[in-house]
C-alpha cells in the first residue's frame, strides 16, 4: 500500500517499459469539474451564451452559400424533382451524429469539442489526430469560405469588374497566383470581431444569420406563389417522381450531406454556455432542425419551377425565378448568399481558437494558445494566430481544390464522437489522473482504506491507482468488503470479476465493430474489386457489425455511465444502434472522399504525427499524472483542501 513506481520517480508518467512512449497514446483525461478549474488557475471563458445565441451559431454556420448552387446540380444528377427527400435523408443521417454530441457536449462541457470527447474517452494518441484534423477543417474552410465572398459582393455592385481596385482580385503574372484582398479583409475584420467578446460576436453573426434566413423565406415565398400560378411544371414530368431511382436519391443525400456540417461549432462553444446541460442539445436539435425544413422548402420550391434537366447548374435559384419573369429576384438571392457566406466565415473561424486552446491547455501546444484574455475573456491570441493563417490562405491561394479536406476532418469528428458514444456507455474510464502534486492526498486517502482491504487479488480489480502507465497505489472500489467476513469478500471478488469480464467483452465488441464498418464501407465502394471478394469482404463486415450490435444490446451497460461527468444533460436514444449506424454513415462517407483529398490529408495527418512525437508527448499534462479511482476523487481533493488550509 502506498508504493511508488520507478516512473513516477524518475519522473516518466509513460512508465518505464514503455516501448516508445506507446503507452502515451492510450492515457485518458478526466472531465473537467469544478474541482480542476479551481486547481489549474487559468482564466475561464465567458459563461454568455444562451439557446438563441446556440442557435444562431448553428443555423450561419451550417447554411452556407453552397445550398444556393446545391440544389441545382444534386437535381440535374442525382435526385430529380425527388431532391426535398435527399435533403430529408442527409438530415436523418445528421441527426445521428447530432444526437451524439448532444450526449457529449452536456456530459463534458468545455471547449475542444471533438478533441475533448476522444481525450476523454478513447485517448490521447487519437484525440490529437482529430484535434490537428479539425485544425486542417477550419483553416481550409474558413480561407475557402472568404475567397468565395468577393464575387458575390461584386454582383452586388454590378458585376465581376464592378468593385474598387483595392478589393478585387488581381492576377499576379510572375507568380500564377490570384490574389484575393477582399477576402483578407473580411477574414481580418471577423478575426477582430471575435476577439472583442463571445457575445458581441454572436450578435453580429445573429443579424446576418436572420438576413440569410429572410432571403430563403422570400425564395420559398415568392418560388410557391409562382408555381401555384404556373401549375409547378417541374413535377408534370412523364418520368415521375424519381427520374434516376431511389438510387440517384440516395447518391444525392449523400453529395447534400455535406451541407449540415456545422453544427459542431455549437459544440465547441460548450465552455461559454450558460446552461450547458439544458442549452446545448436545445441549441443542437433546433438549429439542424431549421437547417433541414429551410433547405427542403426551397429545394421543393425550385425544383417545381422548372424541370429537373433545365436547371442551371451554376445559378439554379436565380434562373428558376428568371424563367418565370422574375429577373430582379437575383439581388434577393444574392443579397442572401452574400449573408450565408459571412456566417459561415464566422462560424469556420469560431472554433478554431478554442481547438488550440483546449490542445494547449493539456500541454499539447505550447501554452501560448491556452492563455485567456482577462478582459474580454476569449483565446485573443489564438484567434490572431488563426485569424492571420485563413487570410494569408484566403489572400494568396484559391483553395477550392482542398474544399475536401474539411469534410474528412468533419466527418473523422463525427466517427470518433459515435465511437466515444459506445466507450461512454459500457467501458466508461473508471480511474481518474490527478497531477503528481496531489501524492500526499492520494496517500492519505489510500491508507484510510489500508485496514479495509479485501482479501482477493486486487491486481485484477478494475478500480486502481496508477501512473499514466503503471499501477502504483491500490484503493478498493467496487465490492469492498472487511477481510473478517469472508464470504462477503468472496462475493464481492465475484461482482468485480464479473463485471471486469463485462467491461472486456463489451471494449473488444466496439473494437470489432468498428473493424466491421471499415470492411463493409470499403467494401461496399470498391467496385473494381472482383465480385466474389467483393462480396465476401461485405459479409465479413456486415457479420462482424450485426455481431457487434447483438452482443452490445444483449449486455448490460456500465453503471458508473450515470456518474460519468455532468449529470442531467442529454441522452442519446437507441444506443447501440444509432452510434453504430451513425459510425458506418460516416466511414462510408469517408472513404468515398476520393484519392486525392486523402493523399493532403495524410500528409496533413503525418506532419500532426511528427509534432505529436517530438513535442506533445513529452509536454502532456498527462505526463506525470497519477491515475485514481473515479470513486475517490472528490476525497482526494478534499483532502488536499484540508491539508493546505
Amino acid at each position: 500500500m502506498g508504493l511508488v513506481s520507478d516512473s513516477q520517480k524518475d519522473g516518466r508518467g509513460g512508465g518505464g517499459n514503455d516501448f516508445l512512449g506507446l503507452k502515451s497514446l492510450v492515457r485518458r483525461k478526466q472531465v473537467d469539474s469544478v474541482h480542476t478549474k479551481a486547481s489549474s488557475g487559468r482564466h475561464q471563458l465567458a459563461k454568455e451564451l444562451s439557446v438563441s445565441h446556440l442557435i444562431a451559431i448553428g443555423v450561419g454556420s451550417t447554411i452556407g452559400a453552397g445550398v444556393y448552387i446545391l440544389v441545382g446540380t444534386v437535381a440535374r444528377e442525382h435526385s430529380g424533382p425527388a431532391l426535398a427527400f435527399s435533403f430529408l435523408i442527409a438530415g436523418i443521417a445528421a441527426a445521428l451524429s447530432a444526437f451524439c454530441y448532444a450526449e457529449l457536449a452536456s456530459r463534458c462541457p468545455s471547449a475542444g469539442s471533438a478533441y475533448h470527447y476522444s481525450y476523454i474517452c478513447v485517448g490521447e494518441g487519437l484525440a490529437w489526430l482529430i484535434g490537428w484534423a479539425l485544425i486542417l477543417e477550419y483553416t481550409i474552410g474558413g480561407s475557402a469560405v472568404a475567397r468565395g465572398i468577393s464575387p458575390n459582393l461584386a454582383l452586388l455592385f454590378g458585376g465581376a469588374d464592378s468593385l474598387p481596385g483595392f478589393l478585387a482580385r488581381h492576377y499576379i503574372p510572375g507568380l500564377n497566383l490570384v490574389v484575393d484582398p477582399c477576402a483578407a479583409i473580411l477574414v481580418f475584420v471577423v478575426t477582430g470581431l471575435l476577439c472583442v467578446g463571445i457575445k458581441e460576436s454572436t450578435l453580429v453573426q445573429s443579424i446576418v444569420t436572420t438576413a440569410n434566413i429572410f432571403a430563403m423565406i422570400f425564395v420559398i415565398i415568392a418560388g410557391g406563389y409562382l408555381g401555384f400560378k404556373s401549375g409547378w411544371p417541374g413535377y408534370e414530368l412523364p418520368v415521375g417522381y424519381f427520374p434516376f431511382g431511389v438510387d440517384g436519391m440516395l447518391a444525392g443525400a449523400s453529395t447534400v450531406f455535406f451541407a449540415f456540417i456545422g453544427f459542431d461549432s455549437v459544440a465547441s462553444t460548450a465552455e461559454e454556455v450558460k446552461s450547458p446541460q439544458r442549452d446545448l442539445p436545445l441549441g443542437i436539435g433546433a438549429a439542424l432542425s431549421i437547417c433541414c425544413m429551410l433547405y427542403m422548402l426551397v429545394s421543393s420550391v425550385i425544383v417545381g419551377l422548372v424541370p429537373y434537366y433545365a436547371m442551371d447548374p451554376d445559378t439554379p435559384i436565380s434562373s428558376a425565378f428568371a424563367s418565370h419573369g422574375v429577373q430582379w429576384a437575383a439581388y434577393v438571392i444574392t443579397i442572401g448568399a452574400f449573408t450565408a457566406l459571412c456566417s459561415t466565415l464566422m462560424g469556420s473561424l469560431l472554433p478554431q481558437p478554442r481547438i488550440l486552446m483546449a490542445m494547449a491547455r493539456d500541454g499539447l501546444l505550447p501554452s501560448f494558445f491556452s492563455e485567456v484574455n482577462k478582459h474580454t475573456q476569449v483565446p485573443v491570441k489564438s484567434t490572431l494566430v488563426t485569424g492571420i493563417v485563413a487570410a494569408a490562405l484566403a489572400f494568396f491561394m484559391d483553395v477550392e481544390q482542398l474544399a475536401g479536406m474539411v469534410s474528412v476532418g468533419t466527418l473523422l469528428a463525427f466517427t470518433m464522437v459515435a465511437i466515444s458514444v459506445l466507450i461512454l456507455r459500457y467501458v466508461p474510464p473508471d480511474s481518474v489522473p490527478l497531477p503528481s502534486s496531489f501524492q500526499l492526498a492520494i496517500e492519505s486517502v489510500s491508507l484510510r482504506y489500508g485496514n479495509s482491504t479485501p482479501d482477493y487479488d486486487v491486481e485484477n480489480s478494475k478500480d486502481h491507482v496508477g501512473t499514466s502507465g503503471d499501477n502504483t497505489l491500490l484503493l478498493p472500489g467496487k465490492g469492498e468488503a472487511p477481510v473478517r467476513y469472508p464470504l462477503i469478500a468472496k462475493e464481492a471478488a465475484q461482482v468485480l470479476l464479473n463485471e471486469g469480464n463485462r467491461r472486456k467483452i463489451a471494449g473488444w465488441t466496439i473494437l470489432l465493430t468498428c473493424v466491421g464498418a471499415l470492411v463493409l464501407a470499403s467494401a461496399a465502394s470498391t467496385v473494381d474489386l472482383p465480385s466474389s471478394f467483393r462480396f465476401s469482404l461485405c459479409g465479413a463486415g456486415g457479420v462482424l457489425l450485426l455481431s457487434g450490435l447483438i452482443v452490445l444490446t444483449s449486455i448490460d451497460q456500465d453503471d458508473a455511465r450515470h456518474n460519468f461527468g455532468h449529470t442531467g444533460g442529454f441522452i442519446c436514444p437507441f444506443v447501440p444502434l444509432l452510434p453504430i449506424a451513425c459510425i458506418l454513415i460516416n466511414v462510408y462517407l469517408l472513404i468515398n472522399l476520393g484519392a486525392a483529398t486523402w493523399t493532403r490529408v495524410s500528409i496533413w495527418l503525418l506532419a500532426g504525427v511528427f509534432v505529436y512525437a517530438f513535442y506533445g508527448r513529452t509536454h502532456s499534462s498527462l505526463l506525470d499524472a497519477v491515475y485514481v479511482p473515479a470513486a475517490h476523487v472528490d476525497e482526494i481533493y478534499q483532502t488536499s483542501a484540508n491539508s493546505l488550509a
